[in-house]
């Protein structure tokens, strides 16, 4: 599914007072059209508190600040960057971007996380870093990431644009690696309709990426109105996040039994839910499957299409990439707003997911 909203879920943004106050306020004050102003620095350092890092910056999406990340690295043109081969499109390009080549690593079975077993494995001497991302609900084996990076030198970028406020092992997902993203797009847990942000506990990382994006000023901002809108809903995220939680736990539930849908395993630490995933025991039921949960009100979509099939000339592949392959097939994703809904309106949707599960 793309980064836009889907129609069949509930209203997304959601009609959230403080945010309406923040907007009133930022037009009151005229710090809505200012190129300086109070917002974005409180952003960032509400984001530095809340993630427990030095450094917080903003920019203008998600996909932006992987290639702000990747460049901070300061890394030699044309290196390897790991990626999974099951991932979100704008990594893959983020990395050529910025001048580094992608190199292919499985995902687990069943899971939508980088296969750290075969992580290792696919290290050469040309591989300088790993981009890293939480996807579906699922979450990456950062110790374990991070003990493999630590032993072949290798930096890390840590995507958690899908799971803003996550923790693996008490730690806030996109902190265990050497620089983290979020993104604000449109359709995700923290939502001012476009950007995004990196943080880290390196000074020379921030010191660059702030270097790269200055042209005369920030090429890549956040906008003053739209870090107004986010810092309300950061102060939300924990407490949204737990609601979520409850309700996905009812899905997987309606799902469990189900001989045509595969539930995962939860996440070990405490997951944030923007999509969540299951496997289609028969990929080719996929379309029917999302199209008969849409004419019931129920935003499921086909995941994403991943990378296993891209051309050699673009990348490197590890393996034979079968779980990708199988990612990119048979996965579906559950939109999130209908996780914040009213009870109501949440019971028929896992009952109708029950139904059409078999679960």
């Amino acid at each position: 599914m793309s980064d836009s909203d889907s129609p069949q879920s509930p209203l997304w943004p959601l009609a959230d007072d403080d945010v309406k106050d923040a907007l009133l306020s930022a037009f009151a004050d005229g710090s809505w059209g200012k190129y300086q102003g109070p917002h974005i620095p409180q952003l960032e350092a509400d984001l530095a508190r809340y993630l427990d890092v030095p450094h917080a910056f903003c920019c203008a999406s998600g996909t932006i600040a992987v290639e702000i990340a990747l460049r901070a690295l300061n890394l030699p043109e044309g290196a390897e960057v790991l990626l999974a081969a099951y991932d979100f499109a704008g990594n893959f390009r983020a990395i050529q971007a910025a001048g580094l080549r992608p190199a292919l690593v499985d995902v687990a079975a069943d899971r939508w996380r980088v296969d750290v077993e075969q992580l290792e494995a696919a290290i050469i001497p040309e591989t300088k870093a790993i981009l890293v991302s939480h996807l579906h609900g699922d979450l990456a084996e950062m110790p374990e990431v991070m003990e493999i990076a630590r032993r072949h030198q290798l930096q890390v970028v840590e995507d958690a644009c899908q799971a803003p406020g996550a923790k693996i092992g008490g730690r806030q997902a996109g902190t265990w690696g050497d620089v983290g993203t979020f993104s604000f797009g449109g359709s995700k847990l923290l939502t001012a309709g476009r950007g995004g942000a990196i943080f880290t506990a390196r000074d020379d990382i921030y010191q660059r990426a702030k270097v790269y994006c200055e042209r005369g000023n920030h090429a890549f901002p956040l906008s003053e109105l739209q870090a107004a809108v986010l810092i309300p809903q950061l102060a939300k995220l924990e407490l949204r996040n737990q609601r979520r939680a409850v309700a996905v736990a009812k899905f997987r539930d309606a799902t469990r039994h189900s001989e045509t849908w595969i539930t995962p395993p939860p996440a070990e630490g405490s997951p944030a839910y923007y999509k969540v995933g299951w496997y289609l025991a028969d990929p080719t039921t996929r379309e029917a499957v999302c199209a008969r949960l849409k004419e019931n009100g129920v935003a499921i979509d086909a995941g994403f299409r991943g990378f296993a099939r891209r051309p050699a000339a673009w990348c490197r592949k590890a393996g034979e990439l079968v779980q990708a392959r199988r990612a990119a097939e048979a996965t579906i994703t559950l939109h999130h707003p209908i996780l914040l809904a009213e009870e109501a309106e949440l019971t028929r949707a896992v009952e109708t997911v029950r139904q059409i599960a078999g679960g």
